[in-house]
């Protein structure tokens, strides 16, 4: 479980800012960016206290670092840790690469400075992972790079704008290196590509891995969101990328980052087919599931069982593409399954709930 700074809660309805002194001043709100779980606030006082702000990309995995919040409603409660690791991305929280530390936060901490030795905050401190709701030794913070650009973008705009590519990513197990030629597993895996969507119109496909961008290296596909987001609409993002063997490199037109409607799932039935040698068994979508998932080919899973449950498969998923190559039906699929001397698996591009990976599949 993760617990997040509630922004409508937090600001509340009289929003009002209180400093050790116990004076307490109205606070304007000037803008909230939802994606970033920031919010900016304008207090007109005199004599407020003011802390220096550090440079994020230049913390250091190790060193100290505290927190101060009010956990539980104790004021100016001081706590200490280390910094556990950089640019950590989260699960449903990609635009953010967090400061992960192991200072003791808990609710009530939410916004409050997180402060390295040299008196510096360096991070807002946001949320934690909890099977409890409380801290247990968990913590991330949102970098001040991060939220000062949000300000600066909230400030000038009413609105943060975000870079987008148009495809979506996946790390890259060793069996799924394996399969598309490379030795170790380092890049992000393309599993889908948004059709007449940037990297669409710039030839990028499914099955590419990309390996850097912008001369940055891609290690693996949580550390590709947070810097798309970070490039402006209008400009290129040189990608470098593995395909069939060779690395190629594309320039990408990044367009702004919009929100995106989920597709409707197909329904599998109560009494699914019978499950072929790997353990798989299907059935063709029709058209309306197609119209209404925006795919022009697939095979709907309905049962998986033996290799295919190991290979991670489930019933209600997709299988669109095979090695890249697309499916159109059970036909196409059982083709591409056929054993062959030179190969041990294959990857298989599926959708799932919406969201797109490859899962490495064995042939024997």
């Amino acid at each position: 479980m993760r617990l997040f700074l509630d922004l409508k809660k937090a600001l509340g309805p009289k929003r009002l800012q209180k400093v050790r002194d116990q004076r307490e001043f109205p606070a304007k709100v000037m803008g909230v960016d939802r994606l970033s779980d920031t919010a900016v606030l304008k207090v007109d006082g005199q004599n407020l206290p003011i802390i220096p702000i550090g440079a994020s990309p230049s913390v250091r995995v190790g060193e100290w670092v505290v927190a101060i919040g009010s956990p539980f409603g104790f004021d100016n409660t001081v706590t200490a840790g280390i910094v556990s690791a950089t640019a950590r991305s989260l699960p449903e929280e990609g635009y953010v690469p967090f400061i992960q530390t192991d200072v003791a936060v808990n609710p009530g901490n939410s916004g409050g400075p997180l402060i390295n030795t040299r008196g510096e905050v360096i991070g807002i401190n946001s949320q934690i992972v909890s099977k409890t709701g409380g801290y247990q030794g968990l913590s991330f913070a949102i970098p001040m790079d991060v939220a000062l650009h949000v300000k600066e973008e909230l400030l000038a705009n009413g609105r943060v704008s975000r870079g987008k590519l148009g495809v979506s990513v996946q790390d890259l197990s060793q069996g799924l290196a394996e399969s598309f030629g490379l030795s170790t597993p380092d890049g992000a895996l393309v599993g889908m590509v948004t059709a007449k969507g940037p990297a669409d119109l710039a030839g990028l496909k499914a099955g590419d891995i990309i390996l850097e961008m912008n001369g940055v290296k891609v290690t693996d596909s949580r550390s590709l969101p947070p810097k798309v987001a970070l490039l402006k609409p209008g400009s290129l993002a040189h990608i470098s990328l593995w395909r069939d063997g060779k690395i190629l490199a594309l320039d990408i037109k990044v367009v702004e980052l919009e929100d995106t409607s989920r597709g409707v799932e197909p329904q599998v039935p109560s009494n699914p087919t019978t499950a072929d040698h790997l353990g798989l068994g299907t059935r063709p979508l029709s058209p309306d599931e197609l119209k209404d998932l925006g795919l022009d080919g697939g095979v709907l899973v309905e049962l998986a069982v033996g290799s295919a449950k190991k290979a991670g498969l489930r019933a209600g998923d997709i299988i669109v593409a095979v090695n890249g190559d697309r499916i159109h039906d059970q036909k196409e699929l059982k083709e591409r399954l056929t054993p062959k001397k030179e190969k041990d698996s294959v990857a298989l591009l599926i959708q799932r709930q919406g969201d797109t990976l490859f899962l490495p599949f064995p042939l024997h």
